[in-house]
């Protein structure tokens, strides 16, 4: 029986793939630079976890994982060179995965697409179907990122930022969104990523189904590249339409309509029309999987959002601080106006800036997405391995965003210790950022109830 080898086996992306390895009863190791609850949980499985990169860690004649963040000098890479092992991209591996379902959906796009693959699973899941899936982000009430059951249908997660997604061929793709990102892989434009998006769509056959989001702007444009496709949306006319939508804190509700006929209600327990589009995605997908309204309709309210997406971190002294993954000017902007709807004291946003390409790249942007917030402090960019690029650093958005924003240095903790003096009484604080951010409330809540 093959082995597989991950390394970096704690990554969200990583670890979904191995979970699904190890339930389909392949044998799998891997290594991380420290323990995690994902391997903690890949452990429990059957997996042999190592901390820390050694070649020592590379099993004889496994078949070794990778992501793009691996290097070629990681002494596991370099290991497995001499002695001439398969080395996969992680795409690789979930690509062969997804050949072995008559069923393949596939989120892809800009944002969104953690919450809408989480969201159509737990859906399925309640629906009794039992899908396999591998996403990027935990399901808070499976606990889990990834699972292989012997259903016909697979839900995955996309990702195109390093253009792997041109691996993949899903029965359905979902496109949430088309916008610029990935500074570092596509530039500042959309015309990169159109170009990935076509060999992706080309790949595709004639009776596969791609749908979009018919408001948004480059999901609009791509789709003259495209034959054939389904539309949804809420103020431009599409296939599936959210009628009736109503905001009710951190609940929502819409009606759905689907080729101008009323299907009727959904619920969900997530704030925001971000998530209303979200639904409603997930509503086209498993339509156009051949799924009856009336099946799936009850089970969205349930659903309690993704890890990491507006996630109650501590609640003391009617102070909330809420996480959350938002790291690019349209997410932060979809979050915090979210929150302003919910909460009408004052938000305090803490932003950590995750790689300096991006935030070159998008600076005007990131400039006006924090409209909602009454203050914001900015931490030290996440670098994940860019290099700074001057004029385009955490002092200087500080300054060119004005009195409401200050730039706090330093790790979690000291910015925490920082931050705590600040906090009072109903305030609602939100943490917005890809790196390390997400560990800072603990950090908060420990220093304001010392």
């Amino acid at each position: 029986m093959d082995k597989f080898h991950f390394i970096a086996i704690g990554g969200i992306g990583q670890s979904a793939l191995a979970k699904i390895l190890l339930q389909k009863g392949y044998s799998v190791s891997g290594s991380d630079i420290a323990d995690s609850k994902y391997t903690k949980e890949l452990k429990d499985l059957g997996a042999k976890i190592y901390i820390g990169h050694s070649a020592d860690n590379v099993p004889d004649g496994a078949k070794i994982v990778a992501s793009t963040a691996i290097k070629e000098d990681n002494p596991e890479m370099i290991r497995a060179r001499e002695l001439g092992l398969d080395v996969y991209h992680r795409s690789d591996i979930l690509q062969i995965v997804s050949k072995h379902f008559k069923n393949f959906i596939g989120f892809s796009g800009t944002h969104g697409k953690t919450t809408t693959s989480g969201l159509c699973s737990y859906v399925l899941e309640e629906m009794g179907v039992k899908p396999s899936y591998a996403i990027g982000g935990i399901i808070p009430k499976y606990k889990t990122n990834g699972s292989a059951t012997d259903s016909d249908i697979f839900v995955a997660e996309l990702d195109e930022s390093d253009g792997t997604i041109i691996k993949y061929a899903p029965h359905i793709t979902v496109i949430n969104n088309l916008e610029p990102d990935h500074c570092d892989f596509y530039g500042t434009g959309l015309e990169k990523i159109f170009e990935t998006f076509k060999v992706f769509t080309n790949n595709l056959s004639e009776n596969d189904i791609i749908i979009l989001n018919a408001d948004n702007f480059g999901a609009v444009e791509f789709s003259k590249e495209l034959n054939n496709f389904v539309t949804f949306g809420i103020e431009k006319p599409a296939k599936y339409m959210a009628r009736d939508i109503k905001l009710n804190g951190i609940r929502s509700e819409f009606t759905v309509v689907k080729d101008g006929v009323t299907q009727g209600e959904i619920k969900l327990s997530i704030p925001g029309l971000h998530n209303v589009y979200n639904a409603l995605a997930v509503v086209a997908a498993l339509f156009e999987a051949g799924f009856d309204f009336l099946d799936m309709q009850n089970h969205f309210e349930g659903f309690s959002g993704m890890g990491r997406r507006f996630q109650l971190v501590k609640e003391f002294d009617d102070i909330q601080i809420i996480d959350d993954y938002a790291h690019h000017p349209s997410e932060i902007k979809a979050t915090l106006s979210a929150s302003r709807n919910i909460h009408k004291d004052r938000i305090i946003a803490i932003f950590q800036p995750h790689r300096y390409t991006r935030f070159q790249g998008l600076w005007k942007d990131f400039l006006a997405s924090f409209n909602d917030a009454d203050i914001v402090f900015v931490t030290d960019v996440w670098r994940a391995g860019d290099e700074p690029i001057e004029g385009y650093d955490s002092p200087d958005f500080a300054v060119q965003l004005g009195e409401k924003c200050q730039h706090i240095k330093g790790s979690m903790e000291e910015v925490a210790m920082c931050i705590a003096k600040f906090i009072k009484p109903n305030d609602m604080v939100l943490t917005l950022g890809a790196g390390d951010i997400t560990n800072i409330g603990k950090f908060i809540y420990e220093q304001y109830t010392a």
